[in-house]
């Protein structure tokens, strides 16, 4: 997985985010969610809490939002954790971004699965558009993360831009989607093969056809 970098927390930072605190939308969500807990089990409320306050966060920044130390220190105090708790959830888990990001942020699978089917190819692609790991590129418009398997190897490779999946990509499938995203556009999430709906098999089945038709018994042939 591509090393993780926390932003330092500076006085700039203190003074944009120091004062953050729950949207009246956000805070009767963050109430639901601590409310599914039982008693003396309401730190287990830190994952969504962070998605929520990383998503106020994006609202105000017209990006997937990222989890600065004092919004990390807010949700902390409101499940009465100890801070470096929180930033170790943080931290570990890629779905957080705990440093600035640009407004799409393209994540390239580089597990085996992709790479065999032209991840690397994918990764040239985002390098020749400026993306560079840790980098938002001049305009503000994409951040670049490689990262682990993602659950998409049937239709390996793919990239997670934002809450999105693109599947079965190739270098110019990518450049569609990323142009598109450029003008404004919302492409088409998924397999962006146009042979395949979502990931059944390219071409005619080879092996249990009858099921193509109907519901086939097929233990009285084994």
């Amino acid at each position: 997985m591509a090393d993780r970098y926390i932003e330092p927390d500076t006085p700039e930072l203190r003074a944009r985010w120091g004062n953050f605190a729950w949207t009246e939308a956000n805070a009767a969500k963050a109430k639901d969610i601590i409310a599914r807990y039982p008693d003396g089990r309401q730190r287990s409320a830190v994952m969504p809490l962070l998605d929520l306050a990383q998503r106020q966060v994006g609202a105000e920044l017209n990006t997937q939002g990222w989890l600065p130390i004092p919004v990390m220190e807010y949700v902390a105090a409101q499940l009465d954790m100890p801070i470096i708790r929180v930033v170790e959830v943080a931290s570990f888990y890629t779905m957080y971004n705990i440093a600035p990001i640009g407004r799409f942020h393209v994540q390239v699978c580089g597990t085996t699965p992709c790479m065999l089917r032209g991840s690397d190819d994918l990764l040239a692609a985002c390098k020749s558009r400026g993306m560079k790991k840790g980098h938002i590129t001049g305009e503000g418009m994409w951040s670049f993360t490689e990262v682990e398997c993602m659950g998409n190897c049937a239709s390996a490779p793919m990239v997670q831009i934002n809450d999105d999946n693109y599947e079965d990509l190739t270098p110019e499938r990518l450049d569609a989607v990323l142009d598109a995203l450029a003008r404004g556009e919302t492409p088409k999430a998924g397999t962006q093969d146009p042979a395949r709906h979502t990931v059944e098999p390219v071409g005619e089945p080879t092996n249990l056809v009858a099921m193509m038709t109907e519901n086939h018994d097929y233990r009285s042939e084994w």
